[in-house]
């Protein structure tokens, strides 16, 4: 049996008593045109599933099991520099910190491949290239509809210092996030691990083999409806914010991916992204940043505030 994937078709495969074992080692051995390593990106990204459900690479497949094959469709993407209005927080030879709006994306990739932060980057300043062809400077991300602070690499030795940073927990990055529901507790930790969602390709999920991810939140205001809170993270997982409020019931306000169907107006989740400290990567000079809430955030508030706060604080 061979399986030829180049007309980029999903492909439907039962597993008979000769394609039994590893996952990514068995469609290898029928999948004449990808490589073992294309399969295994497959498998990570959920575009290969086994009876409807997402499965990691060491999986083993069985007689009967019903196998699903999405290949991704290749998309060039040309970097160029684009002359895009940044706000930039700080800057100097090794280090740049900037202000994301609300709606753009951090770095290209197949959907957005032009019009992202990265593009008006290159036009402002040389970054680094630890990161590769489409991240050059990127050391963190934030989401596309999250706002807020991200610090940006512009050589190689300022990036290895600035992910070192991360990997050790000692750099700090705290947020501000608008949820739904009342959080009785004042301050509390989210310890739970998150991994890609066996749902949801598209989503993340706190699941048993996840990675290791904690989140300290502390309540700044409540609502009759909504409560404001800050987040710290102590890791950086994707969608880590959004993904620990929703497990706790409180998902963010106006996040079509992780909220619900009825929920605040507004171009994304209600998350920015208030507050950056690290170490500079050549003097060793602790900074710390701060930007201030975005209009749309602070309007919303101010609407809260006029319809929405309990009796006892009108």
């Amino acid at each position: 049996m061979r399986i030829q994937v180049t007309n980029k078709q999903p492909q439907k495969i039962t597993v008979d008593d000769q394609l039994t074992g590893r996952i990514d080692k068995a469609l290898a051995t029928v999948m004449s045109d990808v490589s073992r390593s294309q399969l295994k990106k497959w498998i990570e990204d959920g575009n290969i599933t086994v009876n409807g459900s997402t499965v990691k690479p060491k999986y083993k497949l069985q007689v009967g099991d019903h196998v699903e094959v999405i290949p991704e469709e290749p998309q060039k993407i040309d970097l160029e520099p684009e002359n895009i209005p940044l706000d930039i927080v700080y800057e100097d030879d090794d280090v740049l910190v900037v202000n994301k709006p609300q709606g753009m994306v951090v770095h290209p990739s197949a959907g957005h491949p032009n019009h992202t932060l990265v593009n008006a980057l290159l036009y402002h300043s040389p970054l680094s290239h630890i990161n590769g062809e489409f991240r050059p400077g990127i050391v963190h991300r934030i989401d596309k509809d999250t706002s807020g602070l991200l610090m940006v690499a512009k050589n190689d030795q300022a990036h290895r210092s600035l992910a070192a940073q991360l990997k050790a927990k000692t750099n700090k990055r705290e947020y501000v996030a608008l949820v739904h529901g009342v959080i009785k507790e004042d301050q509390g930790t989210i310890d739970a691990p998150l991994g890609r969602s066996p749902k949801d390709r598209k989503k993340q999920a706190v699941v048993a083999d996840g990675r290791h991810a904690v989140t300290h939140f502390k309540v700044l205001k409540r609502y009759q409806h909504y409560t404001l809170v800050s987040c710290r993270l102590e890791t950086g997982r994707t969608h880590q914010i959004r993904v620990h409020m929703q497990y706790i019931g409180h998902p963010l306000a106006g996040d079509p991916l992780y909220g619900p169907r009825k929920t605040l107006k507004g171009n994304g989740q209600y998350l920015h992204a208030r507050l950056l400290g690290f170490k500079h990567p050549v003097t060793g000079k602790e900074m710390l940043f701060e930007a201030p809430l975005p209009e749309w955030f602070e309007q919303m508030l101010h609407h809260l505030d006029a319809t929405d706060l309990p009796p006892d604080q009108k």
